[in-house]
């Protein structure tokens, strides 16, 4: 492993300014520190890799309750048929060979008194610091008649990639032609902003070659989405949308489309103006931080407020909330914003144990999505920290949106775009 220049991390940062105060090229430290990382995805893996790469003495240690990690983000086409989840499975083995210790537990319990890390398997941890990136959680009491069990066994959310994910592809493989599929979308903020409306498109994508009468609605607690006018631009493109005959049909809440409950045994699910049947319906529940930050004491209301400086907890010391589970706003809870936050919390981390103050950061995210064959979308901002309201904002004029009424050259090039920023994301955060 070679430890990483000045040049090559501030260009993997995405330009992040955070690190000019680091004095590059080496971290000449004291007694060695021990960070202590709770989650192994996007946020927990970039980090601990690249505090490996930034300070080779600094001992990581990474806890992970799953023995693989496997990608939300691009796990929509296994429901197209164009991917299999084990191609979006991959093991630790690149963390390790950065030195990266990688413990199979579930974290259950920070001690921010002792700086102390439990697992359920009866191990402790102690940290300098710990870095929690613990993805999101669900509200199961917010639609009547949802819960975790019925969402493992018939009327999946399929919002971690994994068994889910295969249970609702078996679901619209085996539905009648002509059968129906219900997506239920969150309210903001969730996970994925445009995942639930992608995930229409891969399952449009699948019906329009093997069941070319299927409908699919989205029933929106809603009235406006990610990306909306490029989706609707696609729909219409390949799905009829708008006409008698189109596939897809949105329903924003202002139409009916938020739902209050459902019965399990018929799939009917109960909307405040209608009922809605369908023969495979997919609910993705309201989110909120997962389990282990509000065992830690880590929020407020739904998710955890930190500095945005430095990813560090507003409400414990020395503790580093990435990703999902942080209110980062204007940032979008996606993997490439995990990604961006995990690489300032990592800076400033190495520049805390030099006893350094941590330079002013700079986030990026890129989020891609898949309409339909060779129709691709984007979207892409860098931001900055405005120290005055702790807010990250978007720089004007950085980034932009997919054109639109772009060429079919254009679309199908994002769609070999997304495939590359995929690959790269993964090879980044743990190879």
């Amino acid at each position: 492993m070679t430890p990483l220049n000045r040049r090559t991390f501030i260009q993997a940062a995405g330009g992040g300014a955070a690190l000019a105060t680091l004095g590059f090229p080496s971290l000449v430290l004291g007694a060695a520190r021990r960070v202590v990382v709770v989650g192994g995805g996007v946020g927990g893996c970039t980090a601990a890799k690249y505090l490996r790469k930034l300070a080779p003495d600094i001992a990581v240690t990474l806890i992970e309750s799953k023995p693989a990690y496997t990608s939300c983000f691009m796990s929509n086409e296994v429901l197209s048929g164009d991917r299999t989840l084990q191609s979006l499975t991959f093991g630790y083995d690149g963390l390790r060979g950065y030195g990266v210790e990688v413990i199979e537990d579930s974290v259950v319990g920070i001690d921010p008194e002792r700086k102390r890390v439990q697992t359920a398997g009866g191990s402790r941890f102690d940290y300098d610091a710990c870095i929690v990136s613990p993805g999101v959680g669900f509200k199961w009491d917010a639609i009547e008649g949802y819960d975790e069990q019925i969402a493992n066994q018939s009327i999946p959310h399929a919002w971690y990639a994994g068994p889910q994910t295969q249970l609702l592809r078996n679901q619209i493989e085996s539905m009648p032609e002509g059968g129906h599929v219900i997506i239920v979308a969150p309210p903001n903020p969730f996970k994925c902003p445009p995942g639930p409306y992608e995930r229409a498109s891969q399952i449009a994508l699948y019906c329009k070659h093997h069941k070319p009468r299927a409908k699919i609605t989205i029933l929106d607690a809603k009235d406006a989405f990610s990306k909306q006018g490029l989706y609707i631009e696609g729909w219409t493109k390949l799905y009829g949308y708008g006409t008698d005959d189109s596939m897809i049909q949105w329903v924003s809440a202002a139409q009916g489309g938020a739902i209050e409950g459902l019965d399990a045994s018929t799939r009917t699910l109960v909307g405040l103006v209608e009922d809605f049947q369908g023969d495979v319906v997919n609910i993705i529940p309201p989110q909120k931080a997962n389990a282990i930050a509000f065992a830690a004491d880590l929020v407020d209301g739904d998710w955890c407020p930190v500095d945005k400086r430095t990813f560090e907890s507003t409400r414990h010391q020395h503790i580093y909330v990435l990703g999902d589970a942080s209110s980062a706003s204007k940032m979008p809870k996606s993997a490439y914003a995990a990604n961006s936050q995990a690489k300032v919390a990592a800076a400033a981390i190495a520049a805390r144990f030099q006893g350094k103050e941590p330079g002013d950061p700079t986030f990026v995210n890129t989020c891609y999505s898949i309409v339909g064959e060779d129709f691709g979308i984007s979207v892409a901002a860098v931001y900055s920290l405005d120290a005055e309201t702790n807010s990250i904002e978007p720089i004007p004029g950085s980034g932009g949106v997919s054109p639109a009424n772009a060429s079919p050259e254009i679309r199908k090039r994002e769609v070999s775009y997304a495939h590359s920023w995929f690959k790269n994301v993964i090879n980044d955060m743990m190879k």
